[in-house]
């Protein structure tokens, strides 16, 4: 699914996009060994882990750009069908279908903070590995 026009609708689908999307993470230690094996050899790893940390910081904004769409979306969604439901009471689909967006809404936020931790390990595994050939910084 592209993230240009990723939807915010299907919260399973929307998972397994950002599961995609995260691939270079979720892949970082191997990653980083096959970029630099060991201290003694790196034909350049300063290049190597330059071009590491472009994809790791490109990936990490449009994850975040993403779900934070997705969070104002929903939660535009939660507004809209609140003043739907108040001026009427008795829909019950109205009801439910509020209820579905909140508990979207607050799965959202979750994985926001679930983001915002993978971001941290693959700052602290790219640092570790890089950090005498490229500092970011």
């Amino acid at each position: 699914m592209s993230i240009a026009i990723m939807e915010c609708g299907d919260f399973s689908e929307f998972q397994e996009a950002l599961k995609t999307m995260r691939k270079v993470d979720d892949l970082i230690i191997n990653t980083l060994n096959t970029v630099i094996p060991t201290d003694s050899f790196h034909p350049d790893g300063e290049s190597a882990c330059k071009d590491l940390h472009k994809k790791i910081d490109e990936g990490n904004e449009k994850r975040s750009k993403v779900i934070k769409n997705c969070i104002t979306v929903t939660a535009d969604r939660v507004k809209n069908l609140k003043e739907q439901r108040e001026t009427n009471a008795d829909d019950i689909s109205l009801s439910k279908a509020l209820r579905s967006e909140q508990t979207k809404l607050r799965m959202l936020q979750v994985e926001l903070s679930v983001e915002d931790l993978v971001q941290q390990r693959t700052a602290k595994v790219f640092h570790e590995k890089c950090r005498t050939y490229y500092k970011p910084f």
